[in-house]
């Protein structure tokens, strides 16, 4: 089966939606973009205004390789990566330790602030009072405390927030049930209260004022700035961080990333510092006996030396004094080390792993020893920093503990063997010096005295000079090691993160522009009804003859009460337009039907009939539904006969109709509903009327059951010239439409029309098919009009 071109095209239709007919559509609601856009401008200041502003403050770091001796806390981390290390560096700056590190060394425990409009301005340093706090006593936190002052000599406190906490100095926190009442102060004293312990001092010269406080404990500060910090590498392969905070105050953003970063140098410092302050210490424990010792025998050889007149000793007796010196400062030595290795085998069996002293660092030349150590502190040290991020309980740290515990056991085994040795070599360095001894006993009584005291004077000044020379190297140690790590850039100003005014305000506006433009895309791709005529005219298949106002007056007799009517001017325009389609035919059958009930079939029925009838033509309407009849209400007529009783034999057709009280109009009611309304139509009987009708008037106008609802409608086409459908604004589904096209080209329906009723007439515009003259107050209702008529389109 072939096609008719317009078929081909209504087959070929892709989409229901035009983005075009959108525009003009957009275009009628400018009063409202342009209130939205005012009012999302206004809602975006106000956003702004209110908004805390953030400053973005930043300052560069730098940290130094894995392949350095010393890194922060002295030791590399496990798997010896310079990527992961910089990572933990990173995780230790961000660390809570840290951040409580250098919130101690600021006076960050009390905030002030100035009163504003929107919102409350932070100041820092340059305050007119500067308050201490004893944080040792119970405090006053969470809200804010008014303070004003209006002399030199005494200040209120205020406590107009509408809950108070109150930190305790266990580090607890409860709820201030009863808020202090305002009470005046002086300057300058300590004030004591269950509340608060602070003292309040005036640095402005201004004689009256009032400024906002709030109390922050260490563990709130610490919380908040080790959450906000952040810290970023600058490059992908570099070990430069970018340490950056937001914060509403610049000045206080710049002293605690600074402080922060010269911090984290001390800290690293101190662990560096660590091993040499360990070493210098246990050398001056060991120190102070030796000293005194050797002051002892210095004051005793000096006494002798007086007494008995004696100064050198012969060649015999100093041979004897040079071999038992010897000997005697091999046994000091080995002392002081098996001393050492008691006291590290102690450290280990109390795990004081931070008192440990690396052999080396004081004269004890063991690799094996030395490098157990060492291993020994680089664990303790990556526990150390991963406890800055976890738990004890963390796999992780658990690892680090175990090899902690088998370092431990592994020293201590060698530390067994090591001492053994000292053992055996003290017992024969005695026997040594006992044999020599032998000999000493021939010299005369008097260098035998002088070569004791000369001996234990000798013993302690080289014992002593030793470790004199040990604490030496470790103080120079000490005193020349540097961090490794350096501040490249300090924090200096900030930018401004958010609010961002600018950009707030193109958004309020582009927002205001843009919701009401989508709201009208949505209602346009979700619309179910037609709304205009724009729409008939691009999706229907067949021609739309007119567009009919809607009807605002009780009477729907509008053609022939209202005859100037912009209403009335529709309907002429459809007997118009018939007239082109038909110019030839002397008589016109018309059928008038919709989709479903409620469109306004019956009102235009009649009022075409009417329109017809005041030309001058014979017209009469046929009342063909049966199943709801509704014509003899608004002409004021029985519907005791009517088609029905005709179509049942009851009566003639002659007698069935009624003439109206106008002129050429004629009407032939439905009747009673009869038990078999869609049988009745499709008789002989109801062929035959049609055709009496036709001899008889000029115009027959059927008003017809809607084609949704019943089937016989359709039946009904062939008696018929033509066909209008009537479509209502706002009424009629957009579904109505395909099922129309759909019987068009289903059924090869001809002569099918369609008709836009109930249009709102201030969405009227001029041209083909519309009140062409409405406006130019030709018509009645031009009076009806209002001036400021956009305002209810708008509102509407």
């Amino acid at each position: 089966m072939s096609l008719e071109p317009e078929e081909k095209e209504f087959f070929s239709e892709e989409s229901s939606f035009d983005i075009k007919s959108v525009f003009p559509k957009i275009l009628r609601f400018w009063p409202v973009i342009l209130i939205s856009s005012i009012l999302f401008l206004f809602g975006a200041y106000i956003y702004t205004r209110m908004s805390v502003p953030l400053f973005k403050v930043t300052g560069l770091f730098f940290i130094k390789d894995n392949d350095s001796q010393f890194t922060l806390f002295n030791a590399p981390t496990i798997d010896g990566s310079a990527k992961n290390g910089l990572v933990n560096e990173i995780t230790i700056l961000k660390s809570r330790p840290i951040a409580e590190a250098t919130l101690r060394q600021l006076d960050f425990g009390v905030e002030y602030y100035t009163r504003s409009t929107f919102i409350n301005h932070e100041i820092y340093q340059k305050t007119p009072i500067l308050v201490e706090v004893n944080w040792k006593e119970p405090q006053v936190s969470k809200g804010f405390v008014t303070l004003q002052w209006t002399n030199n000599q005494n200040f209120i406190l205020l406590f107009e927030d509408k809950e108070y906490s109150k930190y305790l100095p266990d580090g607890s926190k409860a709820k201030l049930e009863i808020l202090p009442e305002p009470t005046e102060y002086p300057f300058g004293v300590w004030i004591q209260t269950k509340n608060f312990t602070i003292k309040v001092t005036k640095t402005s010269v201004e004689p009256e004022g009032e400024i906002l406080l709030k109390f922050r404990d260490l563990e709130s500060l610490v919380d908040e700035y080790a959450s906000k910090l952040m810290v970023e590498n600058t490059e992908r392969e570099g070990s430069i961080v970018e340490m950056g905070l937001l914060t509403p105050n610049v000045v206080k953003g710049e002293v605690y990333i600074n402080k922060l970063m010269e911090t984290y140098l001390m800290l690293e410092l101190e662990e560096k510092n660590q091993i040499a302050s360990n070493t210098v210490n246990f050398i001056d424990s060991q120190v102070a006996g030796v000293s005194d010792s050797l002051r002892q025998f210095e004051n005793q050889l000096q006494i002798f030396r007086s007494s008995n007149k004696i100064y050198n000793l012969e060649t015999e007796s100093s041979s004897v004094f040079t071999q038992l010196t010897e000997l005697e400062n091999l046994l000091r030595q080995e002392e002081y080390k098996r001393n050492y290795y008691r006291n590290l085998a102690g450290y280990l069996e109390r795990e004081q792993y931070s008192d440990l002293v690396v052999p080396s660092g004081i004269g004890i030349d063991d690799p094996i020893l030395n490098s157990l150590i060492s291993n020994l502190m680089e664990l303790q040290v990556d526990k150390s920093r991963q406890l800055a991020t976890l738990t004890e309980q963390a796999p992780v740290v658990q690892a680090t503990n175990s090899k902690i515990r088998e370092l431990n056991k592994s020293i201590q085994e060698v530390l067994k063997n090591v001492d053994s040795n000292s053992a055996s070599l003290l017992q024969d360095l005695k026997n040594r010096i006992a044999s020599i001894e032998g000999s000493f006993r021939n010299l005369p009584e008097t260098e035998q005295n002088l070569i004791r005291i000369q001996r234990q004077f000798a013993l302690n000044e080289n014992i002593y000079n030793f470790l004199m020379e040990k604490r030496a190297e470790a103080a120079i140690t000490k005193a020349s090691n540097k961090a490794e790590n350096k501040i490249i850039e300090p924090a200096v100003g900030g930018y401004l993160v958010s609010p961002i005014p600018i950009r707030n305000y193109a958004l309020g506006v582009f927002i205001g522009i843009f919701l009401p433009v989508i709201i009208v895309l949505i209602r346009e791709i979700t619309r179910t009804r037609i709304e205009d005529v724009s729409y008939l005219e691009k999706k229907l298949r067949i021609p739309l003859l007119s567009t009919i106002l809607y009807n605002k007056r009780k009477s729907n007799l509008v053609v022939l009460e209202q005859g100037k009517s912009g209403l009335a001017e529709g309907f002429r325009s459809l007997r118009a337009n018939l007239r082109f389609i038909s110019p030839n035919e002397k008589q016109l059958t018309i059928l008038v039907t919709s989709t479903i009930s409620g469109e306004g079939k019956t009102f235009c029925a009649m009022n075409l009939a009417s329109v017809y009838s005041l030309t001058g033509k014979k017209t009469i309407l046929v009342g063909c539904d049966m199943r709801k009849p509704r014509i003899f209400n608004d002409f004021g007529i029985s519907n005791e006969i009517g088609l029905s009783t005709v179509l049942s034999g009851q009566i003639q057709w002659e007698e069935a109709i009624n003439r109206s009280k106008y002129d050429n109009l004629d009407i032939l009611v439905s009747g009673p509903t009869p038990p078999n309304p869609a049988e009745l139509l499709f008789t002989k009987e109801f062929e035959s009327l049609i055709s009496n009708l036709k001899q008889n008037y000029d115009v027959v106008i059927l008003d017809t059951p809607p084609v949704g609802l019943v089937s016989e409608t359709l039946d009904l086409i062939p008696f018929v010239d033509l066909t209008l459908f009537i479509f209502r604004q706002n009424y009629s589904q957009r579904n109505f439409v395909d099922a129309l096209n759909g019987l068009k080209v289903n059924k090869g329906l001809k002569n099918l029309y369609a008709v836009f009723n109930g249009v709102d007439d201030s969405k009227v515009t001029y041209g083909y098919g519309y009140t062409y003259g409405y406006g130019y107050g030709y018509y009645d209702d031009d009076n009806m009009k209002e001036n400021f008529s956009w305002i209810k389109k708008l509102f509407k």
